[in-house]
């Protein structure tokens, strides 16, 4: 990894994209979208092994940030979660980009802002976990992200990704039914 790299900034970034990907799962699978969804989680799947140690497949990586680009342009507008997905693509195109330190010109911190944004605009009121938005879910995941990376490194951080998406995915379900 070059040392410009930003390790930590970007398992942190790809957690976000993971997390909300569960609430996007649902979102591409009812509109029909699910096999754009589907590269895109594939590419962030690399990354996870990238920060493991493992190489990056650029034909993964590739194929996931031409998806992220062009799901919020098929996602149809008139859709539940159009910005929200909107939202997802930015930070997946982002998290995507933090892989290549000598192309970037984004930050960790730049990346994460997609995934408050994308939360901060899903169009009804959302009741999750003791949290009464979206939004406030997020900002509380991101911190609780940090730390449990800080704890316990990598393998805790994919642990309560998992657990966290799962908890976006149930919500979406229950939400548009």
């Amino acid at each position: 990894m070059d040392e410009a790299f930003d390790a930590a900034g970007t398992a942190l970034c790809c957690a976000a994209a993971i997390r909300l990907g569960g609430a996007v799962q649902v979102l591409t699978t009812r509109s029909g979208l699910l096999d754009h969804y589907s590269p895109i989680m594939a590419g962030l799947e690399n990354i996870t092994a990238f920060l493991g140690g493992r190489g990056l497949d650029d034909d993964l990586l590739g194929s996931a940030f031409a998806e992220s680009w062009s799901l919020d342009a098929r996602y149809p507008a008139e859709l539940t979660g159009h910005s929200f997905v909107k939202g997802w693509s930015s930070l997946v195109f982002g998290t995507v980009v933090l892989t290549r330190p000598k192309q970037q010109d984004i930050t960790s911190a730049q990346t994460m802002e997609f995934a408050l944004k994308a939360a901060a605009s899903w169009p009804t009121a959302v009741r999750i976990g003791s949290f009464d938005s979206l939004l406030r879910f997020e900002a509380a995941c991101q911190q609780e992200a940090g730390a449990r990376m800080k704890e316990g490194g990598l393998p805790a951080l994919w642990k309560l990704t998992e657990d966290r998406s799962k908890q976006y995915r149930q919500t979406t379900e229950q939400l548009i039914g």
